[in-house]
């Protein structure tokens, strides 16, 4: 009995109607439409993500997928395990995205790129001391950058101080403050 009911309705009769005749999409809580999509397996979904990159960016000599992976690689050694803030992560993925983008990425020199790109990021970060370092040196900042790069050959690019070196200031600094 409650079948003859609802079909006795005059709306559901219309409905039911037109989707005897085929010539109407119908869309209702009583009859929704449904989109089937077949399962994928990832690897088949990663396979085709990369073939569309690649066909996109003929020029890049790494994947989608090994430009994301390096990408996590940056955000775990910069901000887990260096400690560097989200804004310096942020940087170092903008510096690799434009070297892959460019096409000087490729499967030999991406581990050195990534972190090449994570101390630029580090570096550019320092940036916002120039001011406070014009001021209390009275310097002009295009005297301070352009000695920057002399002060570096002189120390043969060497920036990397050995433990012994290091701590021995650290010492005499912490007994002075």
């Amino acid at each position: 009995m409650v079948c003859c009911l609802l079909y006795n309705e005059p709306r559901l009769k219309m409905m039911k109607e037109a989707q005897q005749s085929n010539n109407a999409n119908l869309s209702s809580p009583l009859f929704p439409q449904t989109t089937v999509i077949e399962y994928t397996k990832p690897s088949d979904l990663k396979g085709d993500m990369n073939e569309t990159f690649r066909e996109k960016f003929p020029h890049i000599g790494l994947t989608l997928s090994k430009i994301r992976s390096l990408k996590k690689d940056i955000h775990k050694v910069a901000q887990e395990d260096c400690g560097y803030e989200e804004p310096t992560v942020a940087m170092a993925f903008v510096y690799f995205e434009k070297l892959a983008l460019r096409g000087r990425v490729d499967k030999q020199n991406r581990k050195l790129c990534a972190g090449a790109c994570i101390l630029l990021a580090q570096a550019a970060k320092i940036g916002s001391d120039l001011k406070r370092l014009e001021e209390h040196l009275r310097l002009s900042r295009r005297e301070l950058l352009a000695f920057e790069f002399p002060v570096l050959v002189a120390l043969e690019f060497n920036l990397h101080l050995p433990d012994h070196e290091l701590l021995s200031r650290c010492r005499r600094l912490l007994q002075t403050t």
